[in-house]
């Protein structure tokens, strides 16, 4: 790796803080955000157990609504959140953009869902 420039850390703490003031968002903020964005949810190994054996499809649209309403439920302050959409419901843990658990349409009118504290319809 070449290194092309030199920066003064106190010239890049005054851009981030200038940048804070102008936007109202931390750098980290936007790393964190960038991140979530390339990555995307990732489906823990139950989750992956569960999708395999409920036959549940998810495909490239699916998995863009289902980040869409992962993101739109981090934005409102969630944590543990059940998606509901019409290919099932996923428990999704925000801050680790994990689903945790995922489950067919008449599964979920025969379960409680607990451990949640918000719900998103897509």
């Amino acid at each position: 790796m070449k290194i092309n420039q030199v920066t003064d850390v106190r010239s890049l703490k005054l851009q981030r803080g200038i940048a804070q003031e102008q936007h109202g968002v931390s750098f980290q903020e936007l790393l964190q955000k960038q991140s979530r964005q390339e990555q995307g949810i990732r489906l823990s190994k139950h989750a992956s157990q569960r999708v395999k054996e409920r036959g549940i499809v998810l495909n490239n649209s699916m998995l863009d609504s289902l980040n869409t309403a992962v993101e739109k439920a981090r934005e409102k302050g969630a944590r543990d959140v059940v998606v509901i959409g019409e290919g099932g419901a996923f428990i999704v843990n925000v801050p680790n953009d994990i689903v945790v658990t995922a489950m067919t349409e008449s599964e979920m009118r025969e379960n409680i869902f607990t451990n949640i504290d918000s719900a998103v319809f897509m």
